[in-house]
């Protein structure tokens, strides 16, 4: 595990509930006003327990994101802050890819946070 890995950087937020050589699903949850520390996140696809807004900081680049319960949204590979901004806890899963992307497209902008296609 390296240092910015979540489970390290706050591990009373996020857990591993599933590991084995292809993928690592944590479950993360949080509380209003919480925040995470700096970050990274492989290729993963987030699955939403609870309807939460957050925002999600990288550098000089922020986003404000409402998810309803139930979504699926891919995270592509990135580095970021996480804070819960709405009025209700966040409950998700990640499901972390740990095999590289057979077609990687060299300089493609990662949106930062959640998005609704990978």
């Amino acid at each position: 595990m390296s240092h910015d890995d979540p489970t390290v950087t706050d591990p009373t937020l996020y857990k591993v509930i599933f590991e084995n050589a292809r993928v690592r699903v944590l479950e993360y949850r949080d509380h209003p006003g919480d925040r995470t520390h700096p970050h990274r996140h492989p290729d993963s696809v987030m699955v939403t327990l609870s309807a939460f807004r957050r925002r999600v900081t990288a550098g000089e680049r922020q986003v404000d994101v409402d998810l309803a319960a139930g979504e699926a949204r891919w995270v592509g590979a990135q580095e970021h802050i996480g804070e819960n901004i709405g009025y209700s806890a966040s409950h998700s899963i990640f499901i972390e890819l740990k095999e590289p992307d057979p077609n990687p497209t060299p300089n493609a902008g990662t949106p930062l946070g959640p998005s609704a296609h990978g």
